[in-house]
């Protein structure tokens, strides 16, 4: 390692013109003296220095390939794989490289880079690490329903570990999308509807990849990518990639609060979104990657468009290749994802004077600096090594923090006469298609992950139960029976096995087993193909014949557990009414298994809260606790019929925002507020008494609401500004203040400007965001 940075330190000095023979020359005549550059006196300045010294011996060639990101490697997100690379690195024309790890290959692409290129530049290498890279957590939107940000956090640093020890230096996570349609497949990667909680997840998982000052130098830090910038889970009608159309005032109040608290923390970079916004592409949009993102947020990485995005300009109808290069320069993307747009194009745009050499130079030196940060130039392989990496990977203490964490992301959603926990001297049958199913357990976007080292809830079971539980297993169904849907699947790695013969005969299975069984733990919903990226769903009740299956479960009259594996809000109107408890666990990573059956048998007791809103009915969607109200609300009354309501079905919902059972139950004072007015610029607190009332320790996340009930623009219902997240032990009982400081007061009103609006303000504190007390204040004009 020694000699490999000696070599490095020498072919550098040389590109910059600073070492090697023509130095050491006493007799050949000296080049013209160049402007010196000013001294440096901070790590800004000693970067800048740096930079601009490389800049000036670069070729508008090699400045345009420090924007070209390559996909090379074992994963691929996209229609188009990079060709040439090996020979386009070694001409400088590569600035990154997407898709590959593991220390021997990003070692030898880096290699190539720093030894056989001109200019010695190394590349910096990205991957989609989302919820974990070796040992894989639960899905984003699971772990955000632990409402534990230290626990996120922590999954966060772990994959940072991994990840860098397998020659990864920049992961393209947070996803802090809003999202309010479970019909779009991209809802498990981000943290829900709420942007006041979504934007708390952002900071933590920024702080996780890149550490909690930001060294991005240490070897065991990664940057990180805030995506989708911006408004990407908003995409009409919950279909992937499609358009986006809204007002300005909902964006700055409702959307992107969770992106602007993720460059407030920090983040090194950001990725532009596919969809169009307000009818301008996001990789075309300059209001919003220089007016906004860099002008107003104060944004200083660099911008990394989405896979092959400046090509699907032209889909868009923005132009051809070459307007659509000029547009997303000149809009301020600094680096093309896979789509070799720049590389084709940027020098005809420039020769044609659409973009100027000041537009590249900037994108170069962004990118450059990135490198800088990461210590790159210092150490381009950044210690990475074959025994680092196998001292790193998935070692005892991460098993044991993905167990811990996932426990704290499930959701206890009905728990009729005490049916959960389970005795551990029972027989139980478990049943269904997901039970025995390693490979979906670690979920969508699984990265470097293993299916085949997952724990599966069958196993969960049989390891946590022990010998004093009989367990019998029979499937009782497929997934789901449609041949095009298993076949899309299947063609993008779905990887779904199916019984061949009639789902009477698998379900009749299933029934013989339940008979003989005390209790019957159904394990039913989605496969991992079924989420994620390109995986909407029209329909999101649970596929194929799985309900028929409940079903016959039910006529047994066995006591029904319904164990819920998804990436998505479900509609469950039957199973909620139906089952006798219902727990839903994601898709819960490489330790799912053990972690769900801690909570069945009652080892761990569920203490998550919902972070999206589950419907009724697909019909009511997009539905979330944050709406406005309209002039005629519909207040429960049946025979009202002109107000905004269903025939059909209700308003509510099936499972409320913030909701979750647990084991034991809780009790909440009515909120008391220590000061009945306010002035401008003053804050309050907000005090209220929660006590453990039932038989079991627990925990319990407690959630302060704010509405303000006159403003110049109308205002949410309701809107989340703090929570706390508490253990009890039986019978205790804690008074809890929360803080409303000035700024959870205001909104973006009608001219975008961040004000207060004197008035009356209800306060609202409870266990979700249906069950609350309340109490008031108001603010002076």
């Amino acid at each position: 390692m020694k000699h490999q940075k000696s070599l490095f330190k020498a072919a550098l000095l040389l590109a910059l013109g600073l070492g090697g023979p023509q130095a050491q020359a006493q007799t050949k005549p000296k080049a013209k003296a160049k402007t010196p550059l000013p001294a440096a006196t901070t790590p800004a300045d000693n970067m800048q220095q740096f930079v601009a010294s490389l800049m000036q011996k670069m070729t508008l060639e090699e400045k345009i390939g420090q924007l070209n990101l390559v996909s090379v490697g074992f994963d691929v997100t996209g229609p188009v794989v990079s060709k040439d690379v090996d020979a386009n690195i070694k001409k400088g024309l590569v600035g990154g490289v997407l898709n590959t790890y593991t220390p021997v290959a990003a070692r030898k692409l880096q290699a190539l880079a720093i030894k056989e290129s001109r200019l010695h530049i190394p590349l910096i290498l990205g991957y989609d690490v989302i919820h974990g890279h070796r040992t894989i957590f639960p899905i984003p939107l699971g772990l955000a329903a632990s409402w534990d940000l230290d626990a996120m956090e922590r999954s966060a640093r772990i994959a940072a570990e991994e990840s860098s020890a397998d020659g990864i230096n920049w992961v393209y996570s947070p996803m802090v999308d809003i999202a309010r349609d479970p019909r779009w497949g991209r809802v498990a990667e981000g943290a829900g509807e709420d942007p006041y909680l979504g934007s708390r997840i952002a900071e933590a998982m920024v702080h996780g990849y890149q550490g909690p000052t930001n060294d991005l130098t240490r070897p065991e830090n990664v940057m990180a990518c805030l995506k989708h910038f911006a408004l990407y889970g908003a995409a009409e009608a919950g279909r992937d990639y499609n358009t986006t159309d809204m007002s300005r005032q909902r964006m700055y109040n409702e959307y992107l609060p969770p992106y602007k608290a993720a460059v407030a923390a920090g983040v090194g970079s950001v990725m532009s979104s596919f969809n169009d916004i307000n009818g301008i592409p996001a990789s075309a949009n300059k209001w919003l990657l220089t007016d906004l993102l860099r002008n107003q947020w104060g944004f200083t990485g660099f911008v990394a468009t989405d896979y092959t995005a400046i090509n699907e300009m032209e889909a868009h109808g923005m132009g051809d290749e070459k307007k659509v290069s000029e547009l997303a320069l000149k809009a301020g993307v600094d680096m093309d994802m896979v789509g070799e747009v720049f590389l084709k194009q940027l020098a005809t745009n420039l020769k044609e004077g659409t973009v100027s050499q000041a537009d590249i130079d900037q994108a170069c030196r962004r990118v450059l600096e990135a490198k800088y940060k990461l210590g790159l130039f210092q150490d381009p392989y950044r210690g990475v090594t074959e025994a680092r990496a196998k001292a790193t990977m998935m070692k005892p203490a991460f098993l044991a923090d993905a167990r811990d964490i996932t426990r704290r992301t499930l959701v206890l959603l009905k728990n009729e006469g005490q049916t959960l926990p389970l005795k551990n001297t029972l027989n139980i049958a478990v049943v269904g298609p997901l039970a025995d199913r390693s490979r979906d357990m670690i979920g969508n976007w699984s990265g470097a992950g293993d299916g085949k080292q997952a724990i599966s809830i069958l196993q969960g079971i049989k390891n946590v139960g022990g010998a004093g539980v009989r367990v019998t297993y029979a499937q009782g169904c497929n997934v789901t029976d449609d041949d095009q849907l298993i076949k899309r699947l299947n063609e993008h790695g779905g990887e779904l096995k199916t019984d061949p013969r009639p789902a009477e005969t698998t379900i009749a299975e299933a029934v013989q087993a339940a008979q003989g069984a005390d209790v019957v733990v159904a394990v039913v919903g989605e496969s991992q193909g079924m989420t994620g990226e390109a995986a909407s769903r029209a329909d999101i009740g649970l596929p194929g014949r799985q309900l028929d299956l409940l079903k016959a479960l039910k006529a047994t009259g066995k006591r029904l557990v319904v164990v819920l594996v998804n990436g998505r809000p479900l509609t469950l109107p039957w199973e909620s009414q139906n089952a006798d408890a219902i727990l839903e666990t994601w898709f819960g990573g490489t330790q799912a298994g053990n972690a769900v059956a801690d909570a069945l048998f009652g080892v761990y007791n569920p203490s998550g809260k919902l972070t999206m809103t589950f419907p009724q009915s697909v019909g009511q969607v997009p539905i979330y606790y944050n709406h406005k109200n309209t002039g005629r609300p519909y207040a429960g009354v049946l025979l009202d019929k002109y107000k905004s309501r269903y025939l059909d079905v209700p308003n509510d919902p099936l499972y409320p925002f913030g909701f979750g059972l647990s084991y034991t139950t809780f009790t909440y004072s009515k909120p008391t507020v220590s000061q009945a007015s306010l002035r401008p610029g003053e804050g309050l607190n907000v005090t209220v008494t929660v006590q453990n009332t039932g038989q079991y320790d627990g925990a319990e996340v407690a959630q302060l609401y704010l509405r303000d009930m006159v403003g110049s623009s109308t205002r949410p219902v309701k809107e989340l500004k703090g929570f706390q997240k508490i253990i009890l032990k039986k019978g205790e009982s804690r008074q809890l203040t929360f803080h409303l400081a000035a700024d959870d007061l205001k909104l973006y009103n009608d001219d975008l400007k961040f004000v207060a609006e004197p008035g009356e303000f209800q306060v609202m504190v409870g266990g979700n965001s249906r069950d609350v007390q309340m109490a008031s204040f108001t603010l002076a004009p």
